[in-house]
């Protein structure tokens, strides 16, 4: 299955010059949805991987379920005010801003391995901020993997040190 005839290119979208690489379709198919899945999972069933972290929103779409797949915990990284107990946090730049994410301080046990998920990579500073908050509790990054890789934007270059893992590359 050709996941890229699932997701439509909207122009100028967040902000002028952005092409935004839209989802929902293939979100809203269900065979599309489950071929996304299984290619984000398949290079880490049975590693023992502990848990799968992911950056809300759309991570969490896929963080979950790979979490799921691979049968593993999975940890919510929230922007800030949206966790409920102690939390770190940390801010990092995007390729049109800036953004701040936080994850609880209980969130795994030291030593543990961390499977970092995410729908996008594009300048590699949601996730490099994300891996960095994982490892400041004591986590070991078993890997990254993303449903699409913007290439032209080298997010790859900000976060040489982990394997990654990627479906689709525009």
């Amino acid at each position: 299955m050709d996941l890229r005839e699932y997701i439509r290119d909207i122009p100028d979208y967040p902000i002028e010059g952005i092409l935004f690489r839209d989802i929902t379709p293939l979100l809203g198919d269900r065979a599309a949805l489950a071929a996304a899945i299984d290619a984000l999972s398949k290079p880490y069933v049975d590693m023992g991987i502990d848990y799968v972290a992911a950056v809300e929103a759309r991570g969490f779409i896929f963080g979950s379920a790979v979490a799921k797949a691979i049968n593993a915990g999975f940890i919510p990284m929230r922007k800030p005010g949206k966790l409920p107990h102690k939390s770190e946090s940390l801010s990092y730049d995007l390729e049109y801003g800036s953004n701040t994410i936080e994850v609880h301080v209980d969130a795994i046990k030291p030593g543990s391995k961390v499977l970092m998920v995410d729908d996008l990579l594009a300048t590699g500073g949601t996730m490099d901020a994300a891996c960095k908050l994982i490892e400041r509790l004591g986590g070991k990054i078993a890997g990254l993997t993303f449903l699409i890789e913007l290439t032209g934007l080298n997010g790859r270059d900000l976060l040489p040190n982990y394997p990654i893992h990627t479906v689709i590359s525009y």
